[in-house]
């Protein structure tokens, strides 16, 4: 009985000599920690890394337009989406401008743009306006002045689309490309103001000047004006020689008196 005993506590102080002896051992291989070091945190697996730099501002700067973009901005041109036809109906372009100083005499024009065209009307109807009152305009040799209006006028300026061009041109046959200056108005293909005309510009006419001459083409066949023909070729065309269509051998020219 006292054998067992003794040999039961022999055990025991063994144990706890072997467990001080191997406690701080096993202790630093659980942790990672050894005498008179700091406890060591756990390293992540895959390393992170963290920036300290501060994200990018979009910028705030208009973008400069491009010349084909002021071009369309000065001529009330939205899209490059122009249809065929559309509900032929006209909208009048509100407001008013004064003619120019002078003694010539006075003619009123209403500016106007077929429903559906997505245009800059305002914009528009100043252009065709500072088309006719430019000093190489109509009026150059003293003999007119424009003045805007939107009520009764003697002269109409419309944007319309192919399909309301030709009804307004008829029997005048402009087969859905061309525009025309008759019984006092100026029907303008838009699909022309917008893209201009392969004959101009294969002469090397640019497209602000291509919309001046067709401004002034077609309203000058309203002051009685008739088509012409190239007097000397690679000289500047008459304004009435019909340059969407064939320059005849003349350069491109938008202006009654260049």
């Amino acid at each position: 009985m006292s054998r067992r005993v003794v040999t039961a506590g022999a055990v025991f102080v063994v144990a706890l000599v072997v467990g001080v002896l191997l406690g701080p051992l096993l202790l630093e291989g659980s942790s990672g920690a050894g005498p008179g070091r700091p406890t060591a945190e756990v390293t992540p697996a895959v390393p992170v890394t963290l920036s300290t730099a501060s994200p990018e501002t979009p910028s705030t700067e208009p973008s400069t337009p491009s010349p084909e973009e002021q071009a369309d901005l000065l001529a009330g041109v939205r899209t490059h989406r122009v249809p065929d036809s559309s509900t032929g109906e006209l909208r009048i372009v509100p407001g008013a401008t004064e003619p120019p100083a002078g003694t010539a005499a006075v003619m009123t024009v209403r500016v106007e743009v077929e429903q559906g065209l997505d245009v800059d009307d305002g914009a528009f109807a100043a252009f065709v306006l500072g088309t006719l009152n430019d000093p190489r305009g109509w009026g150059a040799d003293g003999s007119v002045r424009f003045a805007r209006t939107d009520g009764e006028a003697e002269i109409r300026v419309v944007l319309a689309t192919a399909a309301t061009v030709d009804e307004m041109c008829a029997p005048l046959a402009t087969n859905g490309r061309w525009s025309c200056g008759r019984y006092g108005h100026a029907a303008l293909n838009a699909d022309r103001w917008v893209f201009g005309a392969d004959a101009w510009a294969a002469g090397g006419g640019d497209l602000t000047d291509y919309r001046q001459y067709l401004v002034n083409h077609e309203v000058g066949h309203l002051l009685g004006h008739p088509h012409e023909q190239c007097p000397v070729p690679g000289e500047p065309a008459p304004v009435m020689v019909q340059q969407s269509i064939d320059l005849d051998g003349c350069a491109p020219n938008g202006w009654p008196h260049p």
